[in-house]
């Protein structure tokens, strides 16, 4: 995963976790954003990134468990399929997350989670964001050209295929 940090419209650095948090630490105005999903990322300053390995404890697997509601058909045709409901799930989810409409859409909610963040009142914000979400690479271009460039360059970036 690669994360970029921003103090205001500056960009401060990119990399991963521990790196972009040791570029950013002692600027509070600085933000934090995973670039893949355009989320910002909070940072207890009491653990840093790149210290969990003197931690003691279990280590994380990574499953998250979750109610699921679904019709009484759906979880029947789910006790038939192998591996059971949860293999079943997680290889629709799989699936889905594959096809390269969703990806698309993806790189055009995390465009815009990072520019609501950092832009959301700049001139052309909103006819921005509609051209992003019609899939008007050129129009979305043309709105975000006067914003600060720090900013331009990481939306040009992370929609590269959001088109």
């Amino acid at each position: 995963m690669s994360y970029s940090a921003f103090s205001g419209f500056d960009h401060l650095g990119s990399g991963t976790l521990p790196q972009v948090y040791a570029a950013c630490r002692h600027d509070p105005a600085a933000l934090i954003f995973d670039q893949e999903t355009g989320r910002v990322v909070d940072i207890d300053p009491r653990f840093p990134p790149g210290e969990e390995a003197g931690r003691p404890g279990r280590p994380k697997l990574g499953v998250t468990a979750r109610e699921v509601t679904l019709l009484p058909r759906h979880w029947d045709w789910l006790a038939t399929q192998p591996g059971g409901a949860s293999v079943a799930l997680r290889k629709l989810v799989e699936d889905a997350s594959r096809n390269p409409k969703a990806q698309q859409r993806a790189k055009r909610d995390a465009a815009y989670r990072f520019a609501t963040a950092l832009v959301g009142n700049a001139p052309g914000y909103e006819e921005a964001i509609r051209a992003l979400y019609a899939g008007h690479g050129e129009e979305f271009a043309a709105h975000i050209e006067a914003w600060p460039a720090d900013i331009r360059r990481a939306l040009e970036e992370m929609t590269r295929d959001a088109f």
